[in-house]
């Protein structure tokens, strides 16, 4: 009995590996959560397709959703995750990472290497909850001596962001209180900062509140969404910084209500002047931030040192950079600074530089200015708000063209070289 002739006879040749095709999806779902961005995220999807043999892929990432197509144009198979926006997680980003290469260099079979990344996304944190309410607290207090607040300041800033790693423990698996946690956590923190400005004497509310708030503050966030936008993602670039103003009139309206309760409350406050402190207290300052921001980002222990190294690093190049070209293009120098170092580390260690690279961008980011240029506005200052918010900008825009010409000098690498693997 003779079969009917097959009318597409190239169709196995051009199909894609289900199991390979499989990994790259759950690899991007995976990637997607501990917050990559989408450049970075449709670059190691394209690197890792390329070394797996998947033919004529195409890949599109926004903050919610994530799109992969495989196959030739006429025959094209396409898929679609809903994704949720992830916090970041740097030891998540550097297993993943090995993962991949272990796979591209065929060590890793792409079952086995679906197998691994449901491991690693379910793991438990690295860092327990006492410890990362510490870190909380430790960020927030750094924070504030970085605004220029005395010690007064950094222990009040302290108090509120261990205040808030608490409210975050709480909010952890409550789906409803998730979604108002920012306006909410702002309400407490500034009202907190009121009443303890009452008990402690005479403080800079303003810089205790941006301490407390500053983990919160979607500084990051903003940044990224500008880099998406340069890099021409303008669908994840717009989305990402809608995000990120939302974001920060949420919290804008918490501060306003607890400032408006709080004063009601606590009375009118006298305010002082943040009392100077010394070069060893902003270094200390500057190691401490670094060690908190191992514990909230999530990263291992063995980054820690790289962490606090690069990341005084690129505080030392956007202070030298603010002495000559300005404190809003300074910070240019300083993700220069940190670009290049850590391309450095990458290519010495064989980890992303995301590890390093995000901590030693916070210390930069513009959060705590956009804060202020929205808080102005509300207070119908509309002058002295647009001007902060457009210093935000420019900030913003000068980090990321630090962090793009960084990636022109020192390139990062896409995948280890090795034998590509066999996925027929």
């Amino acid at each position: 009995m003779s079969h009917p002739r097959d009318p597409y006879p190239e169709r196995r040749r051009d199909e894609a590996d289900p199991a390979a095709v499989g990994f790259v999806l759950e690899l991007g779902r995976a990637l997607h959560s501990a917050g990559h961005s989408a450049q970075r995220l449709e670059d190691s999807l394209g690197a890792i397709a390329d070394r797996l043999g998947l033919p004529n892929h195409q890949f599109f990432s926004t903050p919610t959703s994530i799109m992969a197509s495989f196959g030739p144009i006429g025959r094209q198979r396409t898929h679609m995750l809903r994704v949720e926006p992830g916090e970041v997680n740097l030891g998540t980003l550097a297993a993943l990472e090995q993962v991949s290469i272990e796979v591209a260099q065929g060590r890793t079979s792409p079952a086995d290497g679906v197998v691994a990344i449901s491991r690693i996304a379910t793991a438990p944190p690295p860092y327990g909850p006492v410890l990362t309410t510490l870190a909380y607290g430790i960020v927030s207090g750094a924070a504030s001596q970085f605004l220029g607040g005395g010690l007064r300041e950094v222990a009040v800033a302290t108090m509120l962001g261990l205040a808030l790693g608490l409210l975050a423990l709480l909010a952890a698996g409550r789906r409803r209180l998730g979604r108002v946690f920012e306006p909410v956590a702002a309400f407490l923190v500034s009202a907190g900062a009121l009443g303890l400005a009452r008990v402690m004497g005479p403080i800079s509310v303003l810089v205790a509140t941006l301490g407390g708030l500053i983990v919160l503050l979607p500084g990051l966030t903003l940044t990224v969404a500008m880099s998406e936008l340069a890099t021409r993602n303008l669908a994840s670039g717009t989305a990402r910084i809608s995000g990120a103003f939302m974001t920060f009139l949420a919290i804008a309206f918490g501060v306003a209500l607890g400032n408006r309760i709080g004063g009601a409350v606590f009375g009118v406050l006298p305010t002082a002047p943040s009392a100077q402190t010394g070069a060893w207290v902003s270094t200390l300052a500057v190691i401490v931030a670094g060690l908190g921001f191992v514990v909230v980002l999530r990263a291992a222990p063995r980054d820690a040192l790289w962490i606090v190294a690069i990341g005084g690093l690129g505080v030392l190049g956007g202070r030298a950079g603010a002495a000559t070209l300005g404190v809003e293009l300074g910070t240019f120098a300083g993700a220069l600074a940190v670009g290049l170092a850590s391309g450095a580390y990458e290519r010495w260690t064989h980890r992303p530089a995301a590890v390093v690279s995000v901590p030693g961008i916070l210390l930069l980011v513009p959060g705590t200015v956009g804060f202020r240029g929205l808080t102005s506005l509300m207070e119908r200052q509309a002058v002295t708000g647009i001007e902060t918010i457009f210093s935000m900008i420019l900030t913003a825009v000068a980090l990321v063209a630090g962090l793009l010409i960084a990636a022109v000098i020192a390139p990062e690498p896409r995948v280890s070289p090795g034998p590509a693997a066999d996925t027929m």
